[in-house]
């Protein structure tokens, strides 16, 4: 299925960095986990290579990144790539997209992807609400950033490991092990 819009590529243009952008984004996902809340997924195969670690009943994006978001006039509009969906707690599938969207990257990858500076625990706050997260949310968003990050970690060594192109290109851009830092 083709959906009309454009999907962001590094480096990101200005206009996908938005607190408007963020703020779309953080609610397509929520629109996600609500419409798949009605959604038994047990009887399912799914790829849990980057699922939430403590699993979870609603079934998850795992890979909201701007590669895999459509926006309209600056707006998420569509998710794309669910290769990775797989049943976990929104607020982990809301710590990947923070981690990738917000961002929550190095220095040095922030600048490598063309993210431009900004006020990232602001903007953090900005997908929180816009999620709708209440109190008690916030802080497990918090725990599950960290482990949304060791789990990302985890999953590029596993590819550079197993000889994926594309991974050890980024690897070696990025400075492999202390670009992950």
């Amino acid at each position: 299925m083709f959906v009309e819009g454009e999907v962001l590529l590094a480096p990101y243009p200005e206009w996908s960095q938005s607190d408007i952008a963020l703020e779309s984004m953080a609610q397509l996902l929520r629109g996600l986990h609500v419409a798949a809340s009605g959604f038994d997924p047990r009887d399912f195969d799914w790829n849990d290579i980057l699922a939430d670690p403590e699993g979870g009943t609603v079934v998850c994006h795992n890979d909201v990144c701007p590669e895999n978001v459509v926006c309209r006039d600056g707006v998420a509009v569509a998710l794309l790539d669910f290769e990775f969906a797989a049943p976990g707690r929104p607020v982990y599938d809301l710590a990947q997209l923070a981690q990738l969207c917000v961002p929550i990257e190095n220095d040095f990858d922030q600048a490598r992807l063309g993210w431009l500076p900004a006020d990232r625990p602001a903007r953090l706050r900005l997908a929180a609400d816009a999620y709708g997260l209440d109190r008690e949310g916030r802080k497990e968003l918090l725990t599950a950033i960290d482990d949304a990050l060791t789990r990302g970690e985890e999953f590029v060594r596993r590819r550079v490991k197993a000889g994926d192109p594309n991974y050890i290109d980024m690897w070696d851009r990025t400075d492999g092990a202390a670009g992950l830092a």
